[in-house]
């Protein structure tokens, strides 16, 4: 026998037991919902939405209470769960903090391992479905060009969705590097802002419907075209229930990873017609009736294709609600978006971070079981390394942890000992470490609006207008004699009411000595 006959051979034998092995991996589908608070459905307390499908795959799988993100924003929350790692590690070690912006590049290095590697190293089909807003390419992104690197230089054979988040532009849709509809003739050109007389219209929005971003672009009619704020939902669930029918067709014998990434409920807030009036909770409650319609709809295809029992689904959220027009109203329809926690999207209280996490797995989670495990995002990618046999401890600056035990059973003793937790404000970033909850400042760290002509609302002021008590509060406002910085004993006090930094001197230094560990050098 050859030399170059026994090479092929045993690629042929390699090539064959990949298969066999990932033949027995179950599907994942991984739904990333925008902006969902902790008290947006109905298995988490919600009563002015109906969440009909949501709330079965919580009876028919396993509610985490104490899931959290790693930021309280959408675009470093995405970061940790792609990579693996806290947001504070991206940029070189400045981190990340914000939104990406619309001429951001590609904030995640295509040499680096991502959540969707971990799939494409086991022999699966991926997929990115729905918002991105993690940038495109290298250096300034001028959107003159391929899109790459991007999604499918993550790890994602397909990716389909909107570039940056529906609230700023582009408003196009993206197929893999491509805008869906361009044409050389009428290319898409960013002009920046203050251009209203030279971009494309864009389909038009009630006030109501909470902040949108003017268009910043001009050319690409068509593309403009194709892309209704109204059928985005419509649109993302067809391309889900597409997608997994052709990937489940009697040829196709690989796994499958579908990472679908709404953009419901983010601001603005516009249902489909179907859906439009539907909730006791105005627009921001329609929108949530409309995301777990599709939810529906990927559940239902998974059953459809016969595949729902070899499928773990997980539903959970990018950071917590936001107290803007659109939450504002639904407040005021009696709708508790962060149930009572304390605190919004971008602030590093609870309820900026503090997610809805639902898992389903037929036959592996104990169906209606709950968790009060203490979990992250940023442990996925660890965690889907265990789930797929391979070993975690070969990534190097992994910061997520293993929580297959948690999803599949029921560990006795806490899986994580301690999270690093990030506002939009570097100086608030924060520990938990058991019961324990640090913050090295005053305030959320978030979002402080409190005027009506504010599109986001927080810290005191928001905290009084839905309800919210703390104890350096009062009447809105912080109170003059407030505590230099926040400590909560969450195991007493979920919902962060008393501040007892001074009581527990000794707790604050050797919780800011493990903070001092993580935080950017200058």
């Amino acid at each position: 026998m050859t030399l170059k006959l026994s090479v092929a051979l045993i690629l042929v034998c390699c090539i064959g037991a990949l298969k066999m092995q990932a033949q027995d991996m179950p599907n994942v589908v991984y739904i990333l919902v925008d902006d969902l608070g902790y008290g947006d459905v109905g298995c988490y307390g919600a009563t002015k939405v109906k969440t009909p499908h949501i709330d079965k795959l919580a009876s028919e799988g396993k509610i985490f209470t104490d899931a959290h993100s790693a930021s309280a924003v959408c675009t470093p929350s995405r970061y940790a769960l792609l990579t693996g790692q806290y947001p504070v590690r991206a940029n070189n070690g400045k981190g990340l903090w914000g939104p990406s912006p619309v001429t951001s590049e590609l904030l995640i290095n295509p040499e680096q391992f991502t959540l969707a590697d971990v799939f494409k190293k086991s022999g699966y089909a991926t997929a990115a479905l729905g918002k991105w807003h993690l940038g495109f390419g290298e250096g300034e992104n001028t959107w003159d060009k391929p899109l790459r690197p991007g999604p499918n230089d993550l790890g994602f054979d397909y990716y389909y969705g909107i570039p940056v988040v529906n609230s700023a532009p582009p408003y196009v849709y993206v197929e893999n590097d491509r805008v869906v509809g361009e044409d050389p003739n009428d290319p898409l050109v960013y002009v920046g802002r203050g251009k209203e007389k030279e971009v494309t219209p864009i389909t038009p929005i009630p006030p109501e419907a909470s902040q949108r971003t003017a268009n910043m672009f001009k050319g690409a009619v068509k593309a403009h075209k194709l892309y209704n704020d109204y059928t985005v939902g419509t649109v993302l669930a067809g391309k889900a229930v597409d997608w997994i029918t052709e990937k489940t067709t009697k040829e196709k014998k690989s796994p499958f990873f579908l990472y679908l990434a709404t953009t419901h409920i983010h601001h603005p807030f516009t249902p489909g017609k179907n859906f439009q009036g539907k909730s006791d909770a105005d627009l921001y409650g329609d929108f949530i009736q409309e995301l777990d319609w599709m939810v529906g709809q990927v559940t239902s295809t998974l059953e459809k294709q016969g595949v729902a029992e070899n499928t773990l689904v997980i539903f959970t959220s990018d950071n917590g609600a936001m107290l803007n027009l659109g939450g504002r109203n639904a407040v005021k329809a009696g709708h508790k978006i962060n149930g009572d926690l304390l605190g919004f999207k971008f602030g590093v209280w609870e309820g900026g971070h503090r997610v809805p996490f639902i898992a389903k797995w037929p036959g592996k989670i104990e169906a209606g079981s709950v968790s009060d495990q203490l979990i992250c995002n940023v442990d996925m990618l660890a965690t889907f390394m265990a789930l797929t046999k391979q070993n975690s401890k070969d990534i190097d600056d992994l910061d997520g942890v293993n929580v297959l035990p948690a999803l599949v059973g029921n560990p006795k003793e806490p899986i994580r000992k301690e999270l690093l937790l990030a506002p939009r404000s570097q100086k608030h970033l924060s520990l938990r470490k058991g019961k324990w909850m640090y913050i090295p400042a005053q305030g959320s760290g978030g979002f402080r609006g409190y005027k009506p002509q504010h599109h986001a609302w927080g810290g005191a002021p928001g905290v009084a207008y839905v309800g919210g008590t703390n104890s350096d509060m009062e009447k809105g406002q912080l109170k003059e004699d407030a505590q230099i910085a926040q400590l909560y004993n969450l195991e007493e006090d979920k919902y962060q009411t008393t501040n007892v930094y001074n009581q527990f001197p000794e707790v604050v230094k050797e919780m800011e000595a493990v903070l001092a560990t993580f935080r950017p050098k200058d």
